[in-house]
């Protein structure tokens, strides 16, 4: 089964755009033939819908989240939504009424309710983050891509015709990561290279920004057999980078094949959580390393797609998504940070549960899910039960 085709399973069930045990160093940027000299990569090359052990029989969601209720409704679609340190703002991303069929940003004030759109309006949008000591926001988007405005008529010319095609992500090369005012205005461009640069998340003090880009595929001439990776699934050279908060000292910290994203910083700066996916797309799992790109260790095995991993702010665990109770059925699960004992299923409800972030205070939890009435995802928020996770994770 090819990347394209897993990715499109697993996008398709969840309406966003969003191996065997490894551990190894980054190796040194080197260009061309940045993969020879590649890192821990994921071990499965195959696809069989797995069998699911007991462990995974439990019902711990009304123990673990209380009060849970729609955050965002007044959305096509709502997702992937991080708060502001101090808990007060939610910025995500979210399709609304308009000549733009895609996702924008917004900032919600969670105390009134207020929210105002903080993206140009114009191309795609994703991937927000609220700077944590300035008045200040980031977002990747491709609204300085020139055909933006014609890719927008284009898709709402399709969603009108009704025709029905398998949704996937657009890693379009003109995605760059930018920073604006919290209003919105000022936007400055802190990634320039052509190629996908997005996914970015600052770390706690707000110096450093970590992102995934397949910029190494447009810096030099492909093989033909790179080329026919790279059209089959342009994620494939999807690498993990570290830059300053303006932009600058970029460094590459993964070198493997396959696509390495979504990344975050622990609580301390001092390791990054992500996904990574094998080389051939058919599984991912969740991976940590040191902030250098060393010690990357692989937490995760289940050979199916996990993501969207999260640390809470305690540092003791990490939240995140996977699918290893069935291909289109996403549940949110947490595991300790070295990964030594399995992971515990933390939703059970109807529904696909996905990108799961926790409050700065770690009381309350934010996800993606459409466990919704008319089957939408929309961002769904409750309150957290730290102190029982601990105790059913044997931390406590």
């Amino acid at each position: 089964m090819k990347a394209f085709v897993l990715k499109s399973i697993f996008y398709t069930s969840i309406f966003l755009p969003m191996l065997i045990h490894l551990s190894a160093s980054a190796q040194p940027d080197d260009a061309a033939g940045a993969y020879s000299a590649a890192d821990g990569a994921a071990g499965a090359s195959s696809y069989d819908e797995p069998t699911v052990s007991s462990v995974y029989d439990t019902e711990y969601e009304s123990q673990l989240l209380s009060g849970t209720y729609q955050l965002i409704t007044d959305s096509l679609r709502s997702g992937e939504g991080y708060f502001s340190a101090d808990g007060n703002r939610f910025i995500f991303q979210s399709e609304v009424p308009s000549d733009n069929p895609f996702y924008q940003i917004f900032v919600r004030d969670l105390e009134t309710g207020a929210t105002n759109r903080v993206s140009p309006g114009i191309g795609l949008t994703t991937c927000a983050w609220i700077h944590p000591t300035m008045d200040r926001v980031m977002f990747s988007s491709t609204h300085e891509d020139p055909d933006a405005l014609a890719k927008q008529a284009e898709e709402m010319q399709i969603r009108r015709s009704g025709i029905e095609r398998a949704y996937g992500w657009d890693y379009d090369r003109h995605y760059d990561i930018y920073q604006a005012n919290s209003d919105g205005s000022d936007i400055v461009n802190l990634t320039s290279q052509d190629g996908y640069d997005a996914e970015g998340s600052y770390s706690t003090d707000g110096s450093k920004i970590l992102f995934a880009s397949n910029r190494n595929a447009y810096n030099y001439t492909l093989s033909q057999a790179e080329q026919q990776l790279f059209d089959d699934d342009s994620s494939y050279f999807m690498d993990l980078y570290m830059m300053d908060a303006d932009g600058s000292n970029v460094k590459q910290l993964t070198h493997s094949p396959g696509y390495d994203g979504g990344p975050f910083f622990s609580p301390d700066n001092t390791k990054v959580v992500w996904r990574r996916f094998n080389p051939d797309g058919n599984s991912a799992e969740i991976w940590t390393m040191d902030i250098d790109g060393s010690n990357q260790r692989q937490l995760t095995a289940d050979v199916m797609v996990s993501w969207g991993p999260y640390f809470h702010p305690s540092g003791d665990y990490i939240i995140y998504s996977s699918n290893i109770l069935g291909h289109a059925n996403f549940e949110l699960f947490m595991i300790d940070p070295e990964g030594a004992n399995p992971p515990v299923r933390v939703t059970n409800t109807e529904g696909t549960d996905i990108l799961p972030v926790f409050s700065p205070a770690g009381d309350k939890l934010a996800w993606s899910t459409t466990r919704t009435p008319d089957g939408t995802s929309q961002i769904h928020m409750s309150d957290w039960n730290h102190g029982r996770a601990l105790e059913i994770l044997g931390l406590d």
